[in-house]
């Protein structure tokens, strides 16, 4: 039988090749970021201050569905807030930042691919066939979590947060590091979220999550999602719905892969 090498490298040896992993998921997000840092007026006037703007494409269909429906409340981001900068730095800062975010969102894949090769060799060769795909998998999940993010959930935010008043003495002024921290980290917990089935699979697979716990907690989910949904969307019941449903049906995927991975694992028992 063949000796696998990498199952007789010692602990330093380990060290070594994740630091490998590491420099090159690294180089990869300062690739991109420097790339984006040129692109500043198309990252910042096009993508991250139009959801904001009534032209924006998710705006401009809620004003179309609040005709159709007749629900005002459904009509998001007619009136543009200013956005301002109170540091001499703020706006170079922000710039390295933001370029630094995108470098991270656009490396995702490859870095990913780099924690699965530096995973794959502690794998055996069913586990490593039953994780095929898996890599091609968490980056279409994270894509799309970011896309639902920047499309859905930041428009709403944006039109609830940027307009919400505890009195009318107070005006908002939003300053330009509070608006991006709000936009990245609304992209970014979006795209994580959508890792949901990837990171139950795993669990499934060390024995921590089974298909009945997770039937158990089905209704606890179901109510934080509205709790967090009803927060940032429009009090109307077509908003919530839109935030909601993904989630939940990722929730049921979830499920399904859990006993997926419990069949597998009963069967490799019995074996």
């Amino acid at each position: 039988m063949k000796k696998n090498k990498d199952a007789d490298m010692s602990f330093l040896e380990h060290v070594d090749a994740l630091r490998k992993h590491l420099v090159r998921s690294i180089s990869a997000i300062i690739i991109f970021a420097i790339v984006a840092f040129f692109f500043k007026d198309f990252i910042f006037n096009e993508v991250l201050f139009a959801p904001k703007t009534p032209k924006f494409f998710t705006n401009e269909i809620m004003c179309r569905i609040s005709k159709i429906l007749h629900i005002q409340s459904i009509c998001i981001n007619q009136v543009p807030f200013n956005i301002i900068n109170i540091k001499m730095t703020g706006q170079f800062m922000t710039h390295i930042s933001v370029s630094l975010i995108i470098g991270l969102i656009i490396a995702f894949p490859i870095v990913f691919n780099e924690f699965w090769k530096f995973l794959k060799p502690a794998l055996k060769k069913k586990e490593i066939k039953h994780s095929r795909g898996a890599v091609f998998a968490a980056s279409m999940l994270f894509s799309l979590g970011a896309l639902f993010g920047y499309y859905i959930i930041v428009p709403l935010s944006l039109n609830f947060l940027g307009h919400y008043t505890v009195s009318e003495g107070v005006t908002n002024q939003i300053n330009l590091s509070s608006y991006i921290q709000t936009f990245t980290s609304v992209i970014l917990a979006s795209a994580v979220v959508f890792e949901l089935p990837i990171l139950i699979f795993f669990l499934s697979k060390i024995g921590l999550v089974t298909p009945s716990f997770l039937k158990k907690y089905r209704k606890h989910s179901i109510v934080i999602i509205l709790a967090l949904s009803a927060i940032i969307t429009p009090p109307d019941v077509f908003s919530q719905i839109l935030v909601t449903l993904p989630l939940i049906i990722l929730y049921e995927v979830g499920i399904g892969i859990s006993k997926r991975v419990e069949k597998r694992n009963l069967k490799k028992f019995a074996e």
